[in-house]
Formats: C-alpha cells, structure tokens, sequence
C-alpha cells in the first residue's frame, strides 16, 4: 500500500510516496527548480496565483512517478500540507477570483488590530486563542473594504490547501484546524466564530462545509485522476497547515513536545493540552491535526517570517550561479561567533507577530569595511536567524512552556551547522535531526485517514533521527553575542 503527499510551499511545491507497510519513502521530488515568484505590487503585500500551485502540483507528481518504481494508480490516499494564512476566493464554479493574499502579507495588520479592540481583547483570547491579526479573516475583511465587486462574486473562502483539495475532489471543503489558522474557530464552543464573522460583516455561506483534519475529505475526480496518472476515487484524508503538519511529520503530537522549521519562514511549535494562550498574543495558538474538545491539542505556533528568506537573499546579493547552500555554510562556518560584531536583524518580509505585529523592516549593523568580508556577513545572517528563534522561544518560556529538546527535518536552514550550533547554544536546547519532511508527514497522515494504518503512532515506522546538537562547550560566547543582539533589537523596536 502506497500513499502520496503533497507540500504546498510559497517556494517550492514537494511530494513524497511513501510504502505505508514499510515507513519508507519510494520517491520524492519538488517542482520548480526555482523559488516560486511572490508578487508585491505594493509594499507590505504578498500575492500568488494558486493556478501556479496547482501546475506545481500537476509537475510535482509526473516527477516523482519518474523515480518511483511502482505505478501511481497503486496509491491509496492522499495527502495535503499548505502554507497557512492564504486567501484564496472562488466563484461558483471554482474558478479563481484574484491572486492569493498569502501568509507574509501585512496588508490587513491594522484591520485585525481594530477588531482586537472592537471585539475586546479577553474575548478574543479566551475563544479563538489569538487576536484576529493579519490572519484570514482580517484579508478577507480587507477584500470586502477595497474589492467589494470581487466580494460580491465570492462563493467560498479557502486556505490553499482546501483550493488544491478542490482542484483534487471537486469539493470546497475546509477543517477546524484551517478554521483556527484564519482565526474563524471557537474553541470553548467548538464552532465557526460566528462573532468575528459578524464583526467583519462576513457572510456566513463563505465558510466551506468542514471535513476532519485526518479522515476521509473527498475523492480524487475522472479529470485530476487522468491529469495526475493516479486512480480515480483515490481518497483525499489530510490536510493540514505546514506547520502543524511540520510537528506530525516529526511525530510532535502530545503535550510537551516540540518541533521546528526553518524555511522561507521559521517556526517553533509546541504542542499544549490546554486553552491557554500569550496575553500579548506575539504567539499564536491553533487547532492541532489531533485537536478534540475533550482531549485538547493545541499548537502553540511561534512565526517568524523573516527566516530562509533572509539566507536565500543574502545568496542572490553577494552570490552567483555556484555559490550553493553548502558553500554559503562552509563560508559562515570559517568566520568567528559573533562574526567580528556584525549583527543581522531578519525582519524583512513584512510584520513580525512576535514583535507586536511590527514591520521594523532587516538590518545589517555595525559593518566595518575593513574587518568584515563575505564569511562574516554569512554568519551574521544565519547567527541573527538562530537569536530571533532564541528570542521567541525566551516568549514562550514566559507563559510557562519550557522546551528542552527541540525536533526539527534535516532540512533548510537546518542544514547549517552555524545555524543549528548557534540557536541550540544561546537557547540551552538539544536539536534532534531527522530524516523527514511536510509531503512525508502528509502522506503518513493521510494513510491513517484512509484506514491504511490503524493510528498516529502506526504510521510513523521508518522515522529515524539522524543528527544532534547539543548546546557547544561555548555557551556563555553565544549567550554574550546574543544579549548585545537582543539590545540591539530593543533600540529597533522602540525607535
């Protein structure tokens, strides 16, 4: 038995089959060769086509039937991890009727900073967990403010990963775990936020029917079957946003444990078996994939958007066609700790929740054009990268979680041993490496969703860890760069 998983990037788009009897991948691949195009028409925005994700996904899967040795129609489930956040609005007949306002967009920040207040803060934080923000709803507000003929035209409001489900089944369907992440759902009453809805003057017939985060969400059509080469009726039982599916994937699914990402944005994500949330609302709490009204899991979700992106810049800027990765990582791993007092702030793709939902904007300070060469400003970014993690994991430790060991795929700025040494040095945690991805975790996913395997914890065969890193013999070094960097940041933010 085989099942396919689908990892929907604003980068890149990634698949994975996986033999469920076994736990092991058979094939995986990722489509474009080059970082998808994230269109800013104005300062602050963030707009893709999802016709573009969706030719990814068609692209994708050819891909990877090329180096799977079984043919696809012998897969029987399917998968689907998103970016979170994204607005995707359809008309009746699903076709597209605007760009996606995808997750770093900053557009609706003082829409949802309005309906915070309006709402009352205590209401907001006691119900959905989290202050309504730049998420979901506040775009969709934003839509009906400056779009109102778009609106008008509207049949449903998707996440991305309920638009390549729909591309998939035919089906506009969303779960509450998406719900939450758009800060549409009402966690006491286990509900639409009916209240937030009202507020936003939102019609209620918007929200797509809900399916469960694992279990059975529709049904591959005639057309996408013969698109795809996979079997018609083929189950879709998964979906889920990448960063929840980023803690499945590394078998994160109980209180107390803990994962992270490190891609285009960085997350840290700890899973919490109570209602309870930041009071500053700088860390988000969402519906986890396994989340019950009487077994609470809720993923306590620290972001910080200004991440890989920040790595992948620097690349472009001081790069060319054969700097790689790996030698941007032996370039930054040749300077000192501290990179000879560069400091980099990361914070340059649009507003910061954990700064107060702030656009401060990236920084590169204290450059001393006779000291400072391509290593050091390699390091500075990969070492600003680790202490804004550091920063908001000190976040989390203030409302009472206390993460020792950290479990992260050994992928993206994951890869950097500067940047693993450095964020586990000046946190004081054990990084755990493995051998895992989002189209992994979404495939494993959604075998259990389609009864391929009993449980969670059946699916996960073949999940080995393969790196750690633990805190370096020179903490207090990482620890005295990081206190200069966190003052730094201070003066930043109150400028």
């Amino acid at each position: 038995m085989f099942s396919i998983g689908y990892d929907i990037g604003s980068s890149f788009v990634k698949a994975a089959i996986v033999d469920v009897a076994k736990g092991t991948v058979v094939a995986a691949a990722s489509y474009p060769d080059k970082e998808m195009v994230i269109h800013t028409p104005v300062r602050g925005w963030a707009e893709q086509d999802p016709e573009t994700w969706w030719n990814a996904v068609v692209q994708v899967t050819r891909i990877a039937a090329s180096r799977a040795a079984i043919p696809l129609t012998e897969i029987r489930s399917i998968g689907i991890s998103y970016q979170m956040h994204g607005l995707v609005l359809v008309d009746r007949e699903g076709r597209i009727l605007r760009p996606s306002i995808i997750w770093c967009d900053s557009r609706a920040t003082e829409i949802g900073r309005e309906a915070f207040s309006a709402l009352g803060e205590s209401t907001c934080l006691r119900e959905m967990l989290n202050s309504p923000g730049n998420f979901t709803a506040s775009k969709l507000r934003w839509v009906k403010e400056h779009e109102p003929a778009i609106y008008a035209r509207a049949d449903k409001m998707l996440l991305p990963g309920d638009y390549i489900a729909l591309r998939l089944t035919g089906e506009c369907r969303t779960t509450a775990s998406g719900l939450s992440e758009g800060i549409l759902w009402n966690f006491p009453e286990n509900t639409v936020a009916e209240n937030v809805l009202q507020h936003y003057q939102l019609r209620n017939d918007l929200v797509p029917e809900l399916v469960p985060s694992i279990g059975l969400q529709g049904t591959l059509t005639k057309k996408t079957a013969r698109d795809l080469g996979l079997k018609e009726g083929t189950p879709v039982a998964y979906r889920a946003g990448d960063q929840p599916n980023n803690a499945l994937s590394l078998n994160v699914l109980e209180p107390g444990e803990i994962a992270a990402t490190a891609g285009t944005s960085g997350v840290v994500y700890a899973v919490n078996g109570t209602l309870d949330c930041d009071p500053q609302s700088r860390i988000n709490a969402f519906a986890h994939v396994n989340h019950s009204p009487l077994a609470p899991r809720v993923g306590i979700l620290l972001c910080i958007n200004g991440t890989g992106i920040s790595n992948s810049w620097i690349r472009k800027l001081v790069g060319d066609s054969q700097l790689t990765y790996d030698t941007i990582n032996g370039l930054a791993a040749g300077a000192p700790i501290g990179s000879k007092g560069l400091s980099v702030f990361p914070f340059g793709n649009g507003a910061e929740r954990m700064l107060g939902d702030r656009d401060i904007r990236a920084a590169l300070q204290r450059i001393n054009f006779n000291v400072h060469g391509k290593p050091e400003v390699l390091r500075a970014v990969q070492e600003g990268v680790a202490f804004a993690f550091a920063y908001g994991i000190e976040i989390m430790q203030s409302i009472g979680l206390k993460p020792n060991v950290l479990r992260a795929g050994s992928a993206n700025m994951f890869l950097s041993p500067v940047f693993c040494q450095t964020l586990a040095s000046t946190a004081g945690i054990t990084i755990e490496l493995y051998n895992t991805d989002g189209a992994q975790g979404a495939a494993r996913a959604a075998a259990v969703g389609a009864g391929l395997v009993p449980t969670l914890r059946d699916a996960f065969k073949g999940l080995n860890r393969i790196g750690t890193v633990e805190p370096d013999t020179k903490q207090g070094a990482y620890r005295e760069v990081y206190m200069e960097w966190r003052e730094q940041l201070e003066q930043l933010l109150h400028r």
